[in-house]
């Protein structure tokens, strides 16, 4: 990033900071997103084909450039997974083992880092396993982790911010028993949506707008669009329907939900709740997930929206989006719709024991460092132990968004400042929206895949703020070793 666009971000942050200091009353957002028509029809990312190879179900992904259209008459430059935008849903099984053959089509090196999924370092898919122009990299591994909807993304080091908003994403979506037992809405594309929530801006020339015009968090843009479709609307055949949110914007924190009626919450980042929770909203920031059920009456209109979001004490909120209120969806039903089963909650894997914690780390995240230190592909950050439990004690020390994920593991939050967390954070999760100045207490355990060389990422999912340093490395090591060399990467 260029010494200018640091400064101009400093700027904007110290003057929306002054100016939070002075107001009073409501002041307009920086990033007034369009009205919509909500005439398109949503588009539904196919499901991936794949091919079983000794035991071994096999997908496959080529990220490539190519043109698409958000608005009428207006066709745009943007990078896609088998297709211009966006890309396939991949989905297996508990149990199965998966590989995905990722051929890079780009002009530039990019990687593909399988966010919630727990799997070997080396097959993370983080800034250590670039895959350069023309060629394919190879991950596998063996699905070993409870029913969820998962994504994945690029993360190359410094530059995960514009290959994500180029278009560089999908969901990979993971299934077992208890999830079937559940008796949840699970017609992929039909009772059960995926809902993929993005914000870009157009230049007069209709292309993306890469220029956060000095916005302290990243690209907040105008243009809201689920699963890359404008003004969407989605035809509800039944009287129960699933979506599986995703925050796939790279800065906009968003708070979702309905004006006229409660849903149940039924599953976050990691998986299925032990309980629904019936809500009236639930906040994302980038990178997080929901899955919500919603009860529909025949032949009526309603509209999944965004709230302005509550930022939890930020600075200037309005500058960040904490002022935006718009539609994002339009869900149409039917003048008959067909009989939902009532959803049946089946037993599911108990998370990580608090008490069996016998490491705790502290990491405070301010500026764009973490600990007080930038990213550094040469250094090991922490070291952990295969087996282990730990406490992770994570702070925003800085009056903007900041959000945590952590790579390989699920966690879950013990408690915030010391009191128990609300009920829509009661589930596994693998990335966290911070709020300023207060502490959060996440449990996790690192169960196997013990490498000493090849580490894990924990970062801001912010993704300039991963781009600009916010982010670190640890390494699984077994008893008594230490930590080895990451392996060495030109220009980092």
């Amino acid at each position: 990033m260029r010494t200018t666009a640091r400064a101009r971000r400093a700027a904007v942050l110290a003057a929306v900071t002054a100016v939070a200091a002075a107001a009073c009353g409501a002041i307009p957002s920086t990033s007034p997103v369009r009205d919509q028509d909500f005439s398109a029809e949503l588009t539904v990312p196919p499901l991936a084909e794949s091919r079983v190879e000794d035991g071994v179900r096999v997908f496959e992904l080529t990220a490539q450039q190519g043109r698409t259209s958000f608005l009428p008459g207006t066709m745009t430059t943007t990078w896609g997974f088998d297709g211009s935008y966006l890309g396939p849903t991949l989905r297996a099984e508990r149990g199965e083992r998966v590989a995905v053959e990722v051929t890079n089509g780009l002009t530039e090196a990019t990687s593909v880092h399988w966010h919630g999924m727990h799997l070997p370092a080396e097959m993370d898919g983080g800034p250590h396993q670039p895959v350069e122009p023309g060629a394919t990299w190879r991950p596998s591994w063996e699905i070993d982790q409870p029913a969820a909807t998962l994504w994945y993304h690029p993360h190359p080091h410094g530059q995960t911010e514009e290959h994500v908003y180029r278009g560089l994403a999908g969901l990979f979506l993971l299934d077992d028993d208890a999830s079937r037992a559940a008796s949840l809405p699970s017609e992929y594309g039909v009772d059960d949506v995926p809902v993929i929530v993005q914000d870009k801006t157009l230049d007069e020339d209709g292309e993306l707008d890469l220029d956060s015009d000095g916005n302290a968090v990243g690209l907040h843009g105008d243009l809201v669009m689920a699963n890359g479709t404008v003004g969407a609307y989605h035809a509800v055949t039944t009287e129960r329907v699933r979506l599986r949110l995703l925050n796939g914007s790279t800065a906009r924190t968003y708070a979702f939900g309905f004006e006229d009626r409660t849903f149940d919450l039924v599953g976050t980042d990691g998986g299925l709740l032990a309980r629904p929770v019936r809500t009236d909203g639930v906040r994302l920031s980038p990178g997080e997930r929901a899955e919500i059920v919603v009860e529909m009456r025949p032949g009526e209109t309603v509209r999944l929206r965004s709230a302005d979001p509550d930022l939890g004490g930020v600075a200037a909120p309005f500058a960040f989006g904490g002022n935006d209120a718009f539609d994002v969806l339009e869900l149409r039903a039917a003048a008959e719709l067909a009989p939902s089963p009532e959803p049946r909650w089946a037993h599911h894997d108990t998370g990580p024991d608090e008490a069996a914690a016998t490491v705790t780390r502290t990491f405070e995240l301010q500026d764009r460092e973490i600990n007080g230190r930038r990213m550094d592909m040469s250094r090991i950050d922490e070291t952990v132990t295969v087996g282990e439990t730990e406490i992770w004690e994570v702070r925003n020390r800085h009056p903007v968004p900041h959000s945590f994920h952590v790579h390989d593991v699920q966690f879950e939050v013990a408690s915030i400042d010391g009191a128990q967390p609300p009920p829509e954070l009661a589930g596994r999760k693998d990335t966290i929206y911070l709020e300023p100045n207060r502490t959060y207490r996440l449990v996790m355990r690192f169960e196997d895949y013990a490498d000493p060389d090849v580490p894990y990422m924990y970062h801001c999912h912010m993704l300039l703020h991963e781009d600009e340093g916010m982010m670190g490395q640890f390494v699984v090591v077994e008893p008594g070793q230490e930590a080895g060399s990451p392996p060495a990467h030109h220009g980092h």
